[in-house]
């Protein structure tokens, strides 16, 4: 009889212990997958995060290519209307250009090598195709401001004055481009250029002192003096650059 119960103890004991291990198993087996759960949960949390930020990101992108549609429509319509533009300024260049050849040529006889080569450069310029329409302006308002800077400008130099056998070397003085006169370097002679018979014309003894006042104070050896030179009737000192 003892034999008998401790057999049943035993058995009863062992089936209670299956009985934890089972049950800690189950509870091993329901731990993972609440963990298995809360994984796949934040995942789907992360899933949905990602999606709404994947939206608000396409949302703006779609704000951004709408933004840059408009500026490419913006700026085609300038490139058309800075073609427009183009096409009125080439030929209003062009006849800007002829101007300033026409002024020159009737102008004081000054500088004559220097002021053609000028308008030689901005023909070609106004040629090339590769330079801008900027650039040929820039350069085109270049050579006007030159040509009216003259006009303010007291200056004398040195040159050739004549042709083949009757040249000589003089002093020439421009006042601004009023009036140019010249004197040879001995001071025994001295002219002006009369612009209404476009020729050199001389002046008389009188003027020897004060033409070589002149040539001083554009020299700057001479502090500025009033000078007392003839001068050409008002009306040819109307118009001009």
């Amino acid at each position: 009889m003892i034999a008998v119960g401790q057999d049943t103890t035993e058995q009863a004991l062992e089936q209670s212990q299956a009985l934890v291990r089972e049950a800690r198993d189950s509870q091993q087996r329901i731990d993972q997958l609440d963990d298995a759960t809360r994984q796949a949960l934040e995942r789907y949390r992360q899933a949905i995060e990602q999606r709404e930020q994947l939206v608000d990101y396409n949302a703006r992108l779609a704000e951004m290519v709408g933004a840059q549609n408009e500026e490419l429509e913006a700026l085609e319509s300038q490139l058309a209307s800075i073609e427009d533009t183009q096409r009125e300024l080439l030929p209003l260049m062009q006849r800007m250009y002829d101007s300033l050849q026409r002024f020159v040529a009737l102008d004081l006889p000054f500088l004559s090598e220097e002021r053609a080569d000028r308008l030689a450069l901005l023909n070609e310029l106004l040629k090339t195709a590769n330079v801008s329409v900027a650039e040929k302006y820039r350069r085109l308002i270049e050579a006007y401001q030159i040509e009216s800077d003259y006009g303010r400008t007291l200056e004398a130099w040195r040159g050739t004055l004549g042709e083949n056998e009757q040249v000589k070397v003089v002093n020439f003085l421009r006042l601004g481009r009023v009036m140019l006169f010249y004197q040879s370097l001995d001071g025994r002679e001295q002219g002006y250029w009369d612009a209404q018979v476009s020729t050199w014309k001389p002046l008389p003894d009188e003027y020897r002192r004060t033409l070589e006042q002149g040539l001083n104070i554009a020299r700057q050896q001479q502090t500025p003096v009033m000078l007392r030179l003839p001068l050409p009737p008002v009306t040819e000192l109307e118009g001009g650059l």
